[in-house]
């Protein structure tokens, strides 16, 4: 279900509509503080020039949080906010925000998923990964897909505005932090998409003749894969590199 945010300006960020009355006229700022009053999020969002946020987290206080912070500016509102990635895809289309901030783990499937979705309807959507998440996989993931940004949850309340503002300007950020997560595996050989498939397969508990059916490949082939996997992975065994894609987010349990 998508939720909207019906309330105004909170904290320090409240905006004051002022009114002057004179002889003959009164002052144009009453016409448009009507106008806001009686307004829907999304027109609240043109009449007052802010930047129209949609937040996408399927943890009911972190959203409240989210828009504690994003409201509190004078400058963006969150005019939306939705719980599943399906609600996320659906939910862009109807509102079609200046800026999604996109939790990576949701309950009904990857944020990232729900990413590359939106972006094949609309490529010029501006999506940050608000996420938990620092497992570098996912961070590469999310950027090579189409994130303007990936930002961890533990950013301070101000950096997040400035990214939100950053993001609706046109430009990518990449905070610190995330490119030093992303530069603990910078020279690593990637996965390819088959061999994160089986390594998906074997996270699922599927032994070699299952894989190997599931793939349409011979039980030589997928120990041929898992070989590579575990050497490119620096792993000893399997399911020493089953525990290595897992902490890196490269497959989820």
């Amino acid at each position: 279900m998508l939720i909207p945010d019906m309330g105004l300006h909170q904290g320090w960020g409240k905006t004051v509509f002022i009114c002057r009355e004179t002889t003959g006229h009164q002052d144009f700022r009453l016409a448009q503080r009507k106008a806001v009053d009686s307004a829907s999020p999304e027109e609240v969002g043109r009449l007052t020039k802010q930047i129209r946020v949609f937040s996408v987290d399927d943890h009911p206080a972190m959203r409240e949080g989210i828009a504690a912070v994003i409201n509190s500016q004078p400058d963006m509102r969150v005019v939306a906010q939705a719980s599943t990635g399906s609600e996320a895809i659906e939910g862009f289309g109807e509102r079609q925000p200046d800026v999604t901030l996109m939790e990576v783990r949701l309950p009904d499937m990857s944020g990232i998923d729900a990413m590359t979705a939106i972006l094949r309807r609309f490529p010029e959507a501006r999506i940050i990964m608000f996420s938990t998440s620092e497992c570098s996989g996912e961070i590469h993931r999310a950027l090579t897909e189409g994130a303007r940004s990936y930002l961890f949850k533990s950013v301070p309340p101000r950096r997040l505005a400035e990214t939100v503002r950053t993001v609706h300007a046109g430009k990518k950020h990449i905070a610190r932090d995330v490119a030093a997560r992303l530069a603990e595996h910078l020279g690593d050989e990637a996965l390819t998409e088959r061999e994160v498939e089986v390594l998906r397969l074997l996270a699922a508990g599927n032994r070699n003749r299952d894989i190997s059916q599931s793939l349409l490949l011979s039980e030589e082939t997928v120990k041929s894969y898992l070989k590579h996997i575990g050497e490119k992975l620096r792993a000893s065994n399997r399911t020493h590199a089953l525990a290595i894609a897992i902490r890196r987010g490269i497959v989820q349990l």
